[in-house]
């Protein structure tokens, strides 16, 4: 069956029952589960909370404070004491952005990224999910999300 052209046409027939629609949407929730499970664990492992390792991992690049609440589905509020509880234990440092100094980009430090590199080593359940895939199989998966939310991805 083709998909119209209408993505209300589209959502609404998705929100009506489409069985394919709801076991992709069933799927990929208890697939986010058992992803932040084994997160959240690891991170424990580090006496670290899961939203505290996710901040960490966000921080591939500096971030400004505002940037870092939006991806982490948060109040920007709450991202001052997260950042300063890091920033306690040395994983990220703030820096007035060149362009602006009223925004403060949060980056993370060595030890942030060693520590994003010993929480992802200790996320035995998810390494062990993508074993099972040969690697066309995870060049596929990695390829399908992406696709799922693009604006994500950068």
């Amino acid at each position: 069956m083709a998909h119209s052209t209408d993505p209300l046409a589209d959502r609404s027939a998705a929100q009506h029952g489409d069985p394919a629609h709801d076991a992709l949407m069933e799927r990929l929730a208890r697939a986010a589960a058992g992803y932040y499970r084994d997160l959240t664990s690891a991170a424990a492992l580090h006496g670290l909370t899961m939203t505290q390792a996710k901040m960490l991992i966000l921080l591939r690049q500096p971030l400004p404070m505002r940037a870092l609440a939006g991806r982490l589905a948060c109040d920007a509020s709450n991202i001052t004491g997260l950042v300063d509880r890091l920033e306690a234990r040395g994983l990220v440092s703030r820096h007035a952005d060149a362009a602006d100094r009223r925004i403060k980009n949060v980056v993370a430090t060595e030890e942030g990224r060693e520590a994003v590199r010993l929480i992802r080593a200790d996320m035995r359940a998810t390494s062990a999910a993508f074993a099972r895939l040969d690697e066309e199989g995870r060049r596929s998966l990695y390829e399908l999300l992406g696709r799922l939310h693009p604006e994500e991805t950068t």
